[in-house]
């Protein structure tokens, strides 16, 4: 048994500009609050960010991008976590899709991070990113606004 995080926002910018905020990693680093991130922004390719100092950080998201799909479809998959309180108490096999489709004021961005196990020692790691995406998704709205 699984569940799944899904979340959606209406951003002020072509869909085109929307998708690059996902992968370059100037974007990822500004609106995520990464202190780096190195993206091989293709089908198979490594999307990876860094927060903390870089020879001793706090955490380390790193996947493969499953599906590389521009200005549509970001897939990531097959996650490596690490955390400076610790490993994950659970497998995590989840992954992370983002769509961007064409709004009347700009674009559509869409997320759904699937496959998060049901299971109790999954619950705080779930209930953290889903009030990531609230906050990180706020900070994508503000920081197109301060760059458009």
């Amino acid at each position: 048994m699984t569940r799944k995080h899904e979340h959606a926002i209406e951003l002020p910018a072509a869909p085109e500009r929307v998708f690059s905020l996902l992968h370059r990693p100037s974007d990822i680093c500004a609106w995520w609050f990464a202190s780096s991130a190195i993206v091989l922004a293709q089908t198979n390719g490594v999307w990876a960010a860094v927060w903390g100092e870089a020879d001793d950080p706090d955490y380390i998201s790193a996947a493969t991008i499953a599906v590389f799909d521009p200005p549509r479809r970001l897939v990531l998959s097959d996650f490596k976590y690490f955390a400076k309180t610790g490993a994950l108490p659970f497998q995590a096999k989840f992954t992370t899709e983002f769509i961007v489709t064409p709004h009347s004021t700009g674009a559509l961005l869409r997320v759904v991070q699937d496959r998060f196990l049901c299971d109790p020692a999954a619950d705080e790691f779930y209930a953290a990113c889903e009030k990531g995406w609230h906050d990180a998704f706020a900070s994508i709205k503000r920081y197109l606004t301060e760059t458009t």
